[in-house]
């Protein structure tokens, strides 16, 4: 199975993945960014737009979920915010066309939620996010249409409840959360500072 999460940037994807990953035996995270992160490394800085926009980069999250989910006997989890119709079904789309099990939630908040959420991020020491901030709108108003369902709305719950309403809309098992709530913060800061883009 593979488990999609999308959402705005700012949305909480990236956490919601860890911590499904935490919590789920067997499990991996395969993050579709780093395909455009590769791609960009490839490319003068002045070529480098939205890694979306290239056909390169849709084939690639293809390819690499298709491998990953032929090859690994788990369930793969990929946080990526895809909000273009057409991109969506060049990746999400070829992939259950190609006979997998894929699962996609859209995870959704209040814009001024989304906002705070990137502003946090500045926390460390980090320019507020422009690009991000730039597309919250664009990114909310398309993640409602109905085809990037199911929605779950994230503004009042916690991380690990976005993770638990997942799990159980896509009928996986995960471990119970004994986590404290120093033990949760310090996990959450080291998922963040692990993909922080410089």
């Amino acid at each position: 199975m593979l488990v999609w999460i999308n959402g705005p940037f700012g949305g909480g994807k990236t956490q919601t993945a860890y911590e499904l990953h935490r919590r789920l035996p067997g499990s991996v995270v395969c993050d579709p960014e780093m395909v455009g992160f590769g791609l960009h490394r490839t490319m003068p800085r002045e070529l480098r737009g939205d890694f979306q926009d290239l056909p390169a980069w849709r084939q690639g999250v293809f390819e690499v979920l298709d491998l990953v989910l032929n090859k690994h006997d788990g369930v793969v989890i990929a946080p990526m915010t895809v909000v273009n119709p057409a991109y969506f079904d060049e990746t999400v789309g070829r992939l259950r066309e190609t006979g997998h099990d894929v699962r996609h939630f859209a995870l959704l908040a209040d814009r001024e939620t989304v906002r705070q959420r990137l502003r946090a991020r500045g926390g460390f020491g980090l320019r507020f996010d422009s690009f991000a901030v730039d597309r919250i709108d664009r990114c909310l108003d398309a993640l409602q249409r109905p085809e990037f369902a199911e929605h779950i709305q994230t503004d009042h719950i916690s991380v690990s409840e976005v993770a638990d309403r997942i799990a159980t809309a896509a009928g996986l098992t995960l471990t119970p959360n004994t986590d404290g709530a120093l033990r949760t913060r310090l996990r959450r800061a080291k998922v963040s500072l692990s993909h922080i883009r410089f």
